[in-house]
């Protein structure tokens, strides 16, 4: 994970914990509220990762008791091992192969948040979260009514929390930053809300961000 990826990732978890009253947070604030989302994300990650052990579990107990009882162990002498046997791709067997890419998701998952645990600390991940709260908190009036222009059909107020500060953190580095390429910004919006939104939440910020490069940058 880059640090400036980091950055944005640490800005969405800093936007999600703030009040609509910016001026009452100071930067130690917002660096607390940081490190306790990151150390809830942690405790969230531990977790999901002793479900995957749980499964990863079960899924050898079904192919050792599926082997067990096919017919042609069956047939061998009770002190003779065990032979191969083949595994038919049943519905259930599918199943079981989807709990494990589930699995396989929530380990890379876990990953992910140890990296960024670590990254949060660094001087220049801090500083470059630090810039895009404060300039967000000095511009939030220009960059909300940025959304609401091209939002065409959208109430602003009922949009998705997590998808109007995707779009703040996009706008505050395209229009004000400027110092980091217009598609890595764009794309690593995208790929936040893959992450913490909806399906349908890529295309709408993909296309607020279109028109937002279209007349701003």
């Amino acid at each position: 994970m880059q640090a400036r990826r980091a950055s944005r990732e640490l800005a969405l978890i800093l936007f999600s914990q703030l009040g609509k009253d910016l001026d009452k947070y100071s930067s130690t604030d917002f660096k607390d509220i940081v490190l306790n989302s990151i150390r809830t994300l942690i405790g969230n990650s531990e977790d999901e990762l002793q479900l995957v052990t749980s499964e990863l579990s079960e899924f050898k107990d079904y192919i050792t008791e599926y082997e067990n009882n096919h017919k042609d162990n069956l047939e061998r002498p009770l002190d003779a091992p065990n032979i191969p046997v083949k595994v038919p791709m049943t519905d259930s067997m599918v199943q079981k192969i989807d709990t494990l890419l589930s699995s396989a998701e929530k380990t890379l998952s876990a990953l992910e948040v140890a990296e960024l645990s670590i990254l949060s600390d660094r001087n220049d991940v801090k500083k470059y979260v630090e810039l895009i709260f404060k300039t967000y908190k000095d511009k939030k009036p220009e960059i909300d009514n940025i959304i609401k222009q091209y939002a065409i059909g959208w109430d602003i107020e009922r949009l998705f929390k997590i998808d109007k500060d995707i779009l703040r953190i996009a706008i505050v580095e395209l229009v004000y930053i400027k110092d980091a390429p217009v598609k890595v910004v764009i794309d690593e919006a995208l790929e936040l809300a893959k992450k913490y939104s909806t399906d349908e939440s890529p295309s709408f910020i993909n296309g607020i961000l279109a028109k937002v490069v279209e007349s701003y940058v």
